[in-house]
């Protein structure tokens, strides 16, 4: 079949714009549709949704203050919940009381008996009495605490170098027929205690008899046979 288009063009053209008109105007209705329904929803949830949950909120926060005013001893359980907040701090802080059996192994020779030792943490002083086989093993005892230092490493690797005691004196001593009695008094880095640190001592190896210094006897000894006077 044969068909003819008797419409003008102007015509033709005409159709199209109103074609074209009515699809733009339901695509316009469309998404203001869509639009509304958008504007609608987040009315509902601002003003009716949010507000619920405002509300809810609300009471369950008044519920709570509730319980915890009527808590008994609410002013106590919370200083000692700050306390307890307060414990890894303090923790850090206190000396490593632990490290004093090593330290004494390590400086303490072999014929020497510690039978008290008051230490001071917070004046990092200390007081050694004890007894000894000899004279020589105190002075010993004395000249390895004044020479001994140590290596502290912290926890960002840095490492601290110095000597471990000051100020070591032999305050006292006394020697009979069987032993020799000491007292011993000296001041200690605080660093060699702390916790946060890894502390390692030098100790030296002192040998047994002091210098002609501090024994003049050995100055004063028989020359060999022969030799000029």
């Amino acid at each position: 079949m044969v068909q003819f288009n008797l419409l003008p063009d102007v015509k033709l053209e005409y159709v199209r714009a109103r074609r074209t008109q009515r699809v733009v105007m339901a695509f316009s209705v469309l998404l203001s549709a869509i639009a509304l329904v958008i504007f609608v929803s987040l009315l509902l949830l601002v003003n009716v949704a949010q507000k619920k949950s405002l509300s809810d909120l609300d009471k369950d926060i008044k519920s709570a203050s509730s319980k915890l005013t009527g808590t008994k001893d609410l002013n106590q359980i919370l200083t000692v919940q700050n306390q307890l907040n307060s414990l890894p701090a303090l923790n850090a802080q206190k000396p490593a009381t632990a490290r004093l059996f090593d330290y004494v192994k390590e400086l303490t020779p072999t014929n020497a008996f510690i039978n008290k030792l008051d230490i001071d943490y917070t004046q990092n002083t200390a007081i050694l009495t004890g007894t000894a086989d000899a004279i020589d093993t105190v002075n010993t005892f004395v000249d390895t605490l004044k020479f001994t230092s140590y290596t502290a490493q912290d926890t960002s690797g840095n490492k601290t170098t110095a000597k471990a005691f000051s100020d070591v004196v032999l305050s006292a001593f006394n020697r009979d027929s069987k032993e020799a009695t000491y007292t011993i008094t000296l001041s200690f880095d605080p660093i060699i205690f702390n916790t946060t640190d890894t502390v390692k001592l030098t100790v030296p190896d002192i040998i047994s008899t002091r210098s002609a210094i501090d024994q003049p006897k050995a100055l004063f000894q028989a020359a060999p046979s022969g030799s000029n006077q």
